[in-house]
């Protein structure tokens, strides 16, 4: 089966494509014979009735500084004339983004688009979690400094962060003595309107912050992110290096209540991490990563797997 696949994600110039998983799910598409065309989201236009976007169509390369080719723009309905829509670029998760998953919802039915846009709308990464809260550890959700006083107080160090961050961006941790808590409650509701979250911090970040991947709501690999010198943060992208791992019976526990509840919504590829082998923090359905350091390791095909369920479901539409 050839599909025609439309990937809404950031410039393809500006991609690191040793890491991104994105770029990854590219390669494999064109690797089947599916062909690709790029586009922003603020390309998106509604128009009595038919959403439209000006897209190139692309080849890619596993070439460093010559990893694409693009054709000249032209305009595309994503409801007619594409089978896919991959719904890629990065947060923030702002109006911008939300806007998208509204005209995206337009085309449900006739065009596959992964993952799910009302699910991504419902389903942000830090919002959803506190469905699983019986596996997470103690959070709050606040824009109170004393609601977040009293937390430090009962937990000790916490760990501030945006609600709709991402990339451990912008993430702080603060001791038990709580100096400059209040400077950095004042920064957060200075910078954003919504409430950012609280967590206890959790020691055991220092051997690692776990990244599964789920596709279609079934396990498909693992990685371990440990911190850099200095850090407490384990994210790739801010200087965590990677290993291989395997998982705890907590995270199989997890990933059981999970699967069955990211299928049913749509949320065909899907990132979580657990810290400590049993405290699950975040569930990543806009723009999840991980897959490349995944299939290093365990020499697997991650986004394969992502493409034959994708394959699966747009036969099931036809």
């Amino acid at each position: 089966m050839s599909l025609k696949v439309a990937v809404q994600m950031d410039p393809l110039e500006t991609i690191n494509i040793a890491g991104d998983s994105s770029f990854a799910l590219m390669l494999a598409a064109q690797a089947r014979g599916h062909q690709l065309y790029h586009y922003l989201a603020p390309d998106l236009t509604w128009d009595e009735g038919r959403l439209y976007t000006m897209a190139r169509p692309v080849t890619v390369r596993r070439e460093v500084g010559n990893h694409f080719t693009a054709g000249e723009h032209r305009i595309i309905d994503l409801g007619r004339d594409v089978d896919v829509v991959l719904m890629r670029q990065d947060p923030p998760f702002d109006l911008g983004y939300i806007t998208a998953t509204h005209l995206l919802e337009r085309i449900m039915g006739e065009t596959l688009v992964v993952n799910d846009p009302v699910s991504v709308r419902n389903a942000p990464e830090k919002v959803m979690v506190l469905d699983f809260a019986r596996f997470m550890p103690p959070t709050m959700v606040t824009r109170s400094l004393g609601a977040t006083r009293k937390f430090l107080e009962r937990h000790g160090a916490i760990v501030v962060k945006p609600l709709h961050g991402n990339g451990g961006k912008a993430v702080f941790r603060v001791g038990a003595d709580g100096d400059n808590l209040g400077a950095l409650v004042e920064m957060f509701n200075a910078m954003w309107v919504e409430p950012f979250m609280v967590q206890a911090f959790l020691p055991s970040v220092a051997a690692g912050d776990k990244r599964i991947v789920l596709v279609d709501g079934a396990v498909a690999g693992a990685i371990n992110r440990k911190p850099g010198e200095g850090e407490f943060r384990s994210n790739l992208a801010v200087g965590g290096s990677a290993e291989p791992t395997t998982l705890t019976p907590r995270e199989q526990e997890i990933c059981a209540a999970l699967g069955p509840v990211l299928k049913e919504r749509g949320l065909l590829f899907v990132g979580i991490d657990v810290i400590g082998g049993e405290w699950l923090t975040e569930i990543n359905v806009t723009s999840p990563t991980g897959i490349v350091a995944i299939d290093r390791f365990n020499g697997s095909d991650t986004a394969g797997l992502i493409w034959d369920a994708i394959e699966r479901k747009c036969a099931a539409m036809r």
